[in-house]
């Protein structure tokens, strides 16, 4: 786990935990603005802004697993192998707050989505509520679970991971039985802007 996860709020008693998860080549402090604004609006949330473990083979950033070479068929695996990292950062910021998987919810961007989505597919879902922000599943999902709810947040622009990803993933996940949103923002490439953030947020109430 890497030490440069920032802490953007942790008021005595909190009651949620928030942690956020940057794309590949970036860093925790990419997403401390958010990390913020949901601290502004969530008083009672410990909210993080965890940095990935491994520095980025782009050369610039932190990832969780390499993208260079990647395809649909490799992605799979190489999440696999991050997963028990990433569920055990999960874990360590739920302890250091007391704070169960049913007051927790992940927002990831990119990389940072995949990674919080995929960790819904086992058999201990992580978190209550998943925010994906210009993210995706990387199989087609195979369980909805209750427990967890499910918010896509998605440019129509985005020419990195398009945004059919997220308009499927919500669908499959309501055929499911589960709970899932999505929005598409028209004009958003593969960032998060102002309308992204104000819909992220408003999804932690």
């Amino acid at each position: 786990m890497s030490d440069a996860s920032i802490v953007a709020a942790r008021p005595p008693g909190a009651t949620e935990l928030v942690l956020l998860f940057h794309g590949v080549g970036a860093s925790a402090a990419d997403l401390l603005p958010l990390a913020e604004a949901i601290a502004a609006v969530r008083p009672q949330a410990f909210a993080v802004s965890v940095d990935a473990p491994h520095p980025s083979g782009l050369g610039r950033g932190r990832e969780w697993f390499s993208v260079l070479g990647v395809t649909e068929e490799s992605r799979p695996p190489r999440i696999a192998a991050a997963m028990p990292l990433f569920r055990d950062t999960v874990a360590h910021w739920q302890r250091e707050g007391g704070i169960g998987p049913d007051r927790t919810t992940l927002v990831g961007f990119s990389q940072g989505s995949i990674m919080s989505l995929e960790s819904t597919q086992s058999d201990e879902p992580l978190a209550g509520r998943v925010i994906a922000l210009a993210g995706r599943f990387a199989q087609p999902v195979r369980r909805a679970p209750a427990a967890v709810r499910y918010h896509f947040i998605h440019g129509t622009d985005d020419p990195v991971i398009a945004a059919h990803f997220s308009a499927e993933a919500a669908e499959a996940i309501g055929r499911l039985g589960g709970s899932a949103s999505v929005d598409l923002l028209p004009g958003l490439g593969h960032g998060v802007d102002a309308r992204a953030a104000k819909l992220a947020l408003g999804y932690l109430g």
